[in-house]
């Protein structure tokens, strides 16, 4: 296989990233979006269609990207398996909950079909540096991380109605549509967390689920990480949806700061001056064009038949993550994980 025929299932807001990446490689050929609002499928400049089932019976994909909401995903995909598709990449937050998610997993795997879930924050270029840099010694032992999540974007009635409204009637929203991408990023840096903790509660009152909490990781070897988030509340940067917070990394032997224009700084233990060793962000669109690094990464993948990243039975653990933080907060008692 030397091109892919790709189709997309959902034509909301966040689909132009996926289709200006789709658009942008040299080996994909974009045959059809699908929306359920007819009117934005045809938006897109691409065969449209109103119905699933029928767009993968017209063009039929090498892949399907499901860019939907978690409640429409399951049957998606379903939807696709049965129309012989083998290769799925799904947004996330993946399926409504766990028991959803491994279930669809399984339903994949038992057709032979690779399902990726589209979890793109591991790939903005900051993530990508620091875990290079983590690998090669800059900053000595790791003992913490922190990552201050404030996109300033939940304030007032009418908060996140321009761009993706379902967000306020979500009953469980900080964590299941936003903290999830830190849990994998931690996971990606530091390895697999092994207790929780969370303390999570609403701000906003017009939305339905907490949209501001703390929550603390044990990794392994004794290193800590710490997820503070508020969407009510902002950081320093012209583009606030770019890197939606600061992060700091420390070592034995210095730190890693990461800033709100996606560059990212090196301090040397007992230092005061910083180096920067990678440069602020130049990407106009979304997250360091971090869409674009992970559809690239999952076509390489396919043709040079390596498993990618991300795949859906591994995503699971971030699932299962989840799931013991909402009860973290819920019983006020820090959760040991089951070792995956």
């Amino acid at each position: 296989m030397t091109r892919l025929r790709v189709a997309c299932a959902g034509a909301g807001y966040f689909s132009q990233y996926h289709l200006g990446s789709w658009s942008r490689m040299d080996n994909v050929d974009l045959v059809g979006t699908c929306d359920r609002d007819i009117a934005r499928a045809r938006a897109t400049g691409l065969p449209a269609f109103d119905d699933l089932a029928r767009m993968l019976t017209e063009t039929q994909p090498d892949l399907l990207d499901i860019i939907l909401p978690p409640e429409a995903q399951a049957e998606a995909i379903r939807t696709a398996l049965a129309h012989g598709v083998k290769t799925m990449i799904c947004q996330k937050p993946f399926c409504r909950d766990l028991a959803e998610a491994r279930q669809i997993t399984a339903e994949a795997e038992a057709a032979d079909a690779l399902l990726v879930v589209h979890e793109n924050f591991r790939f903005q270029p900051w993530y990508r540096a620091a875990k290079r840099a983590l690998d090669d010694g800059l900053i000595g032992p790791v003992q913490q991380v922190t990552f201050r999540l404030r996109p300033g974007d939940g304030q007032g009635p009418d908060a996140y109605l321009d761009r993706q409204p379902y967000f306020q009637t979500m009953k469980r929203f900080l964590i299941h549509e936003t903290a999830v991408h830190w849990i994998d990023t931690f996971r990606y840096l530091l390895g697999e967390p092994t207790a929780v903790y969370a303390d999570l509660r609403r701000v906003n009152p017009v939305i339905a689920g907490e949209d501001a909490g703390l929550i603390f990781f044990d990794h392994p070897d004794g290193v800590r990480a710490l997820f503070d988030g508020n969407r009510c509340l902002d950081h320093a940067a012209d583009n606030l949806r770019r890197t939606m917070g600061e992060a700091l990394t420390e070592g034995a032997g210095g730190s890693l700061s990461l800033r709100g224009d996606g560059s990212l700084w090196h301090r040397r233990f007992g230092a005061r001056d910083l180096t920067c060793i990678l440069p602020p962000d130049n990407w106009t669109g979304f997250g360091g064009d971090c869409v674009h690094a992970l559809q690239t990464h999952v076509v390489s993948s396919l043709l040079a038949q390596t498993p990618p990243e991300n795949r859906a039975r591994d995503y699971l653990r971030v699932l299962e993550i989840e799931a013991a933080i909402y009860t973290s907060a819920e019983t006020g008692r820090k959760i040991t994980l089951e070792t995956p």
